[in-house]
């Protein structure tokens, strides 16, 4: 099963070319990619969408530490839009390798996982595989 659209919340831009040129490469993975550089700009977009009853992704790959509004903030607030939990999963990439945001990211329901980068392609491609599997479980 193919996810219409995904959401990459990071303000690294080599990181960000580098997963849209994997998930590129997985053409059949999805059909759209949003990026924004921090919490802020995703929230802000997020909310127009479904403002304008647009669909919101189904993926989300979210940074932890981005200025303007870090991924912690952006999930808290997230979490507060009603039955966000049905329509999208939440997968934290970042460098931190901290228990301690481990088992934070472990408190809220929405996020399916914390990867720490750097990501080599074939993790990327297997994670991909994985978000595919559950998918089509679902449906």
């Amino acid at each position: 099963m193919s996810i219409d659209t995904i959401c990459l919340i990071d303000d690294d831009p080599i990181f960000v070319f580098g997963t849209k040129v994997i998930l590129n490469n997985n053409s059949l993975f999805c059909s759209s990619i949003l990026v924004f550089e921090n919490g802020r700009e995703a929230l802000d977009s997020l909310t127009a969408l479904l403002k304008s009853e647009n669909k919101i992704p189904e993926v989300i790959f979210l940074d932890l530490n981005m200025p303007i509004m870090d991924g912690w903030e952006f999930l808290d607030e997230l979490c507060k839009i009603p039955d966000i939990n049905l329509k999208t999963k939440v997968y934290i990439l970042s460098s931190s390798i901290s228990s301690r945001d481990i088992a934070k990211s472990q408190e809220y329901k929405i996020v399916k996982d914390f990867i720490s980068k750097p990501l080599t392609e074939e993790r990327f491609s297997a994670l991909l595989e994985e978000i595919k599997t559950q998918d089509s479980q679902l449906n």
